[in-house]
C-alpha cells in the first residue's frame, strides 16, 4: 500500500516503433501473376457478415456501415496500448504456388501482410490514407505450405484504421473440414473451488474450448484443463468443443461434477461474514492520520491488517515488524497490551494479518535462500504475534517478469516462483484455517489484460500484469483479493474503453474483469479465469488524504448496486451480478479514523452491519 507517491507509469514503445518503420520498407516480395482460373480464397473479405472468419486481437475490431469502400460493411479496428489491433484469417492454400493479396485500406499507418507462407512472409503499408487506397503484395507458397494468414494492422497509439474488399486471389487448397465433436469427457476428482476435466482426442483439432454451464471459460492445446475459480458445494456442468482453422465443432455431451465443501478463500475465509470489510492499521509507522492502537479498532472491521512488516533489504528475503517507536506515536501501546487486543478481537470473531510490503518495503525473492528465509521470518511474526495469516502488499519493484516469460499459467521468473513456493509451504505450516489477502496495484492485475511483462517486442514495463501468476497459482489457497482501484492510471476494462479512477465507473469495470476472467495481452488461448465472488473486495482510499482516487459514499454504493444488484450501472454493462461479492477494503483504519469514520460507516450502512 503507497503511504505517498505518483502512479506507476507504462515505458515508451517509441524506438519499436521507429525500427519496425524502418524495417517493413521494401518487404514487399514479387511473386509471378496468379492464373486467370485463379479465384479468390479469403473468406468474407468484405466484411458483409460482419467478423465472421475473423479475429481481431484484444477485441480490436468491428463491422461498420460507414466508410465503407464497396457494399454496406467494413473493417474498423482501434489499436490500444501494445495491441496494434491485428485482424487475421487462416485461409487453405496450395503449396507451391503464387498469390495475390490486397485490400481497400483507410487511415494512419495500416499494414496488409501474410505469414506461414512457407518462403519469405510479406508485407506492406501506408503511412496515411485520407481516402479509401489500395495496398497489393504477392508471395508464392512453400512445397508443404497448406494455409497461410493474411492479417490487417494498424500501429500502436494510432487512431483507428479501416478495411474493405480485401482479396487474396490464387488456386484453392484443399478444403479444411470442422474437427469431430471430442468424445469421453470425464470429470476428475473436484476440490472446493476446482474441477479437473479430460477427453478424448477430436480427429483433426488443434486446440479445445471448455464450457461451464454454456459459457466458455478456457481455452487448451491439450485433452486436459481444470477449471477453477468455483463455488464450494456446487453442482456443475461442462462440454467441450474442438476448435482448428475452419472454426469449432458443436459441443461434446455434457459432464457434471460437483465441488466438495470448504472452500471461502482456501479455508481461511470460512468463518469470515458474507461481506466483509478490510482495513489497514498503520502499526509501524505514524503519518497524517495519526496512531491508533489496537484496542481501538471499531467492530466493524473484519480484518485487520498489519502495516507493515518490511525486510531487512531488498533481496533478503529477512521480514522484521515492529509497533511504532515512542518517539514517532506517542500513544503507541506495549507490546504486551497489543498482543492482548489481537486476542481480543480474534475472540470476537476478527481476523488480523501482517502486510508484507507497502510502498517502501520492496521485496524480491530471487533466490531459494531468500525464499527460505522470508517463510521462516514471517512465520516468527505469526507465532509472535497470534496472527490469523498473510496479507502480500509487494509493490513498486517487487514483482516483474523476465523476458520470455510469456505464461501466466506456467511463470519462470524467480522472484514470482519463489514467492508462490513460498506462500504454499506457509499454508501448508498453518492448514485451512489460515487467511491468505493480496493487495496488488492495477498496474500488475487489470492492465494485464492489455500487457503482459516485457512484451514480444521487450518494449514494455516487465511489471505489466506480474501478480497474474501468483494469483492464478494460488487461488484455491486465496482468501481474499483486494486490488488496490487507487493511485492508478487509466486502465481498459472488458468494454475496451479506458476506465479512470474516482468514481464507480472505475471500480465496476475492475471488479468486472476479476469476476469475469479476461484474455491476457488479448491472447485468446491465455484467458485468466475470473474469481469467485466471495474472493474479491474493492480497494478504495478511506479519505482524500488517504490517496488519489477517493470514492464518494454516494459512488462507492452505486458501485456496490451495479455489481451485486445490477443497478446503477451507468454505461458499463457487467457480465455477471454478484450478490456474494465479499465487500470492501481501505487504506485504511487511521485515515478513515481520520475522516470521522465515513467510510466503514458507509459500509455498516449498506450491508447492514
Amino acid at each position: 500500500m503507497e503511504r505517498t507517491g505518483p502512479p506507476a507509469r507504462m515505458t515508451g514503445l517509441l524506438a519499436a516503433f521507429s525500427a519496425a518503420l524502418l524495417a517493413v520498407g521494401g518487404l514487399a516480395a514479387t511473386a509471378p501473376s496468379a492464373s486467370a482460373a485463379d479465384a479468390d480464397v479469403a473468406r468474407n473479405g468484405t466484411f458483409e457478415a460482419g467478423l465472421t472468419g475473423w479475429n481481431c486481437t484484444g477485441g480490436s475490431g468491428v463491422a461498420v456501415s460507414t466508410p465503407v469502400h464497396g457494399g454496406t460493411s467494413a473493417l474498423k479496428a482501434t489499436p490500444a496500448g501494445s495491441d496494434n489491433a491485428k485482424c487475421s484469417q487462416t485461409v487453405t492454400v496450395k503449396p507451391n504456388s503464387a498469390y495475390t493479396l490486397s485490400a481497400w485500406v483507410q487511415g494512419s499507418y495500416v499494414y496488409l501482410g501474410a505469414e506461414g507462407t512457407g518462403t519469405t512472409d510479406v508485407s506492406t503499408w501506408t503511412q496515411s490514407a485520407g481516402a479509401w487506397q489500395k495496398l497489393t503484395t504477392t508471395f508464392r507458397t512453400g512445397a508443404s505450405t497448406t494455409s497461410v494468414k493474411v492479417y490487417t494492422h494498424g500501429w500502436y497509439g494510432t487512431p483507428a484504421y479501416y478495411a474493405d474488399d480485401l482479396t487474396l486471389v490464387g488456386p484453392g487448397g484443399d478444403p479444411v473440414v470442422l474437427p469431430a465433436v471430442p468424445a469421453g469427457l470425464r470429470a476428475g476428482t473436484p476440490t472446493s473451488s476446482s474441477v479437473p476435466l479430460s477427453w478424448t482426442a477430436a480427429t483433426g483439432a488443434t486446440g479445445y474450448n471448455v464450457y461451464r454451464g454454456g459459457a466458455l471459460v478456457l481455452s487448451a492445446t491439450g485433452t486436459s484443463a481444470t477449471v477453477t475459480g468455483l463455488t464450494a458445494s456446487t453442482a456443475y456442468s461442462f462440454q467441450v468443443t474442438a476448435t482448428n482453422e475452419a472454426g469449432e465443432s458443436a459441443k461434446s455431451a455434457a459432464v457434471s461434477a460437483t465441488t466438495t465443501a470448504g472452500g471461502g478463500g482456501g479455508g481461511g475465509g470460512s468463518d469470515l461474514p458474507a461481506h466483509a470489510l478490510v482495513g489497514y492499521l498503520h502499526s509501524s509507522f505514524a503519518n497524517g492520520s495519526g496512531y491508533t492502537r489496537m484496542a481501538d479498532v471499531p467492530d466493524s472491521w473484519d480484518v485487520i491488517d498489519l502495516a507493515f512488516g518490511e525486510p531487512t533489504s531488498v533481496t533478503s528475503g529477512d521480514i522484521r515488524f515492529s509497533l511504532c517507536p515512542v518517539t514517532e506515536c506517542p500513544n503507541v501501546e506495549s507490546v504486551a497490551e497489543f498482543k492482548a487486543a489481537i486476542k481480543a478481537k480474534q475472540a470476537a470473531g476478527k481476523k488480523v494479518l501482517i502486510s508484507i510490503g507497502g510502498q517502501n518495503g520492496q521485496v524480491q525473492l530471487a533466490t531459494t535462500a531468500a525464499r527460505d528465509t522470508f517463510v521462516s521470518s514471517v512465520s516468527k511474526i505469526i507465532d509472535e504475534y497470534g496472527l490469523d495469516g498473510l496479507d502480500i502488499d509487494f509493490e513498486g519493484h517487487s514483482l516483474s517478469l523476465n523476458t520470455g516469460d510469456t505464461d501466466f499459467r506456467s511463470p519462470t521468473t524467480p522472484v514470482v516462483v519463489n514467492l508462490i513456493s513460498a506462500v504454499k509451504s506457509l499454508k501448508a505450516k498453518y492448514g485451512e484455517k489460515f487467511v491468505l489477502t493480496m493487495a496488488p496495484e492495477t498496474f500488475f492485475v487489470q492492465l494485464g489484460y492489455q500487457y503482459y511483462g516485457s512484451g514480444p517486442w521487450g518494449g514494455q514495463d516487465p511489471r505489466a500484469g506480474a501478480y497474474l501468476p501468483v494469483i492464478h497459482a494460488l487461488r484455491d489457497d486465496l482468501t481474499l483479493l483486494h486490488v488496490q482501484d487507487y493511485n492508478s492510471g487509466s486502465i481498459m476494462g472488458l468494454d475496451n474503453q479506458y476506465h479512470s479512477m474516482g468514481g464507480a465507473d472505475f471500480h465496476i469495470a475492475m471488479t468486472d474483469m476479476l469476476l469475469t476472467g479476461f484474455p491476457v495481452a488479448g491472447d485468446q488461448t491465455k484467458v485468466f479465469p475470473g474469481l469467485r465472488p466471495d474472493q474479491v473486495a474493492i480497494g478504495l482510499p478511506a479519505s482524500t488524504q488517504a490517496g488519489n482516487g477517493h470514492t464518494s459514499p454516494a459512488e462507492v454504493t452505486k458501485a456496490l448496486n451495479c455489481l451485486t444488484k445490477k443497478t446503477d450501472c451507468g454505461s458499463y454493462a457487467t457480465h455477471g451480478t454478484w450478490s456474494g461479492l465479499r465487500g470492501l477494503m481501505t487504506w485504511s483504519v487511521n485515515w478513515d479514523r481520520f475522516n470521522n469514520w465515513a467510510f466503514s460507516k458507509n459500509f455498516d450502512a449498506y450491508f447492514g452491519g
